[in-house]
């Protein structure tokens, strides 16, 4: 196929399975276009995605490296990419820039950080869970989304953040709007930069006047004290950036392995029989569910040849996480099947290299940790509803449920 004969991605992430197939049957790297009328090429299996993420010849940053940045202005239904493009942190920029941003965080989310945060991960799920008893005690339906698999993640991440309480629900609603895909309205666009820089304007004004023992205050400190190391703006963006990573991708690991389990009494009973750990449970649920399905953008520096394809210089790459895990040349035929006895440890959904989730670690320990309690404390758990009836977040990038009722027993 050529360039003219572009596949347009769904915007609302309906089926990333089918849709994965669907390119995948197309070639090993294939033109498509984005929501708003955006070209890029996706990579549609393993090996592919993890050269090309590899390969210091794709770069993160658009005001240097994508062709189409000088056109942004000129197309209004692009105002959604110009929000993820647009900042200024370590998940758009190349070289030193990275570097030096990726440096400013990552001692915060150590083995040792992330160790001495377990008891509190423990303490929040207990809380959570007691909870959700109280609110399903009469044999109702409850949102385990709303729940469990969103405020603990949020509560950790606001607490390493020093986020106040009062801008906890506006930050949630913020990165929610920020993952959204299926409004490419520049309206819609604009209300979501308006609000990057007064709900975490307001963290920083916030952290500036009341210092504190998080991460917020750290890098207010490194500006204030040092402004070649971090400008204004980036301060800003990397909030954005921790915020987003550390609550949204955790939210949908959490529900989409208690989906998946609940699907499958038959595997779920092997989990909880000790017959296979909760580490391969993450682990799975991260190559055939993963949080983010595909995330925006990456540019060739230069002409590259990857899988016989060539994608000219300055072009725009998509990193295609579902793509890979789900890819049968990498996983066998089965691929798309949900097998928590696979062991498939090798995915890709944290990335690879020097651009892998520095919140990684973080974000396993909550996942094991709530996951056992949470089965452990309601071994009657069920879905309140056929799994086709659950309603998929609408976006191509995050990958997760609006809600997931269930019954806690009974």
């Amino acid at each position: 196929m050529t360039v003219t004969d572009r596949i347009a991605l769904d915007p609302f992430g309906s089926d990333i399975a089918a849709e994965s197939a669907r390119l995948r049957a197309l070639g090993p790297v294939v033109p498509v276009e984005l929501p708003g009328g955006i070209p890029a090429w996706a990579p549609t299996g393993y090996d592919t995605l993890r050269t090309l993420i590899l390969d210091p010849r794709v770069s993160k940053d658009a005001r240097l490296h994508w062709r189409l940045w000088p056109e942004l202005d000129r197309h209004p239904s692009w105002g959604w990419m110009a929000n993820w493009v647009g900042v200024v942190n370590m998940l758009t920029t190349y070289g030193t820039d990275h570097t030096r941003l990726r440096r400013l965080v990552a001692p915060s989310f150590t083995h040792r950080r992330t160790e001495a945060m377990r008891p509190r991960v423990a303490a929040l799920t207990a809380e959570l869970l007691d909870a959700l008893e109280a609110a399903g005690a009469d044999g109702g339906v409850v949102d385990l989304r709303d729940a469990l698999a969103q405020p603990l993640p949020m509560r950790m991440i606001s607490d390493l953040l020093g986020v106040p309480e009062e801008l906890r629900p506006e930050a949630a609603r913020l990165i929610a709007d920020f993952m959204d895909t299926s409004d490419p309205s520049p309206e819609f666009a604009a209300s979501v930069h308006e609000r990057v820089g007064s709900v975490l304007g307001a963290l920083i004004a916030h952290r500036r006047a009341r210092p504190g023992d998080d991460i917020t205050t750290e890098l207010i400190r490194v500006r204030d004290e040092d402004g070649d190391r971090l400008s204004e703006e980036e301060l800003l963006h990397t909030l954005l950036l921790v915020v987003g990573a550390g609550f949204e991708t955790t939210v949908n690991l959490l529900g989409n392995a208690v989906v998946a389990l609940l699907a499958d009494p038959r595997q779920l009973a092997a989990v909880r029989a000790g017959e296979i750990g909760w580490g391969a449970v993450v682990d799975e649920t991260l190559r055939v569910h993963p949080s983010v399905s595909a995330l925006p953008l990456r540019f060739a520096v230069e002409e590259l040849t990857v899988a016989g394809v060539t994608i000219p210089a300055g072009d725009a790459i998509i990193t295609t996480y579902a793509a890979s895990g789900l890819d049968p040349a990498h996983y066998g035929p089965d691929a798309a099947v949900f097998d928590v006895a696979r062991g498939a440890e090798d995915h890709l959904a944290f990335g690879v290299g020097v651009h892998r989730c520095i919140g990684a670690p973080l974000a396993r320990l909550e996942a094991l940790t709530a996951l056992p309690a949470l089965f452990s404390r309601f071994p009657a758990l069920r879905l309140a509803c056929p799994v086709d009836d659950l309603r998929r977040v609408p976006s191509c990038i995050s990958h997760g449920w609006q809600e997931i009722p269930v019954r806690l027993g009974g």
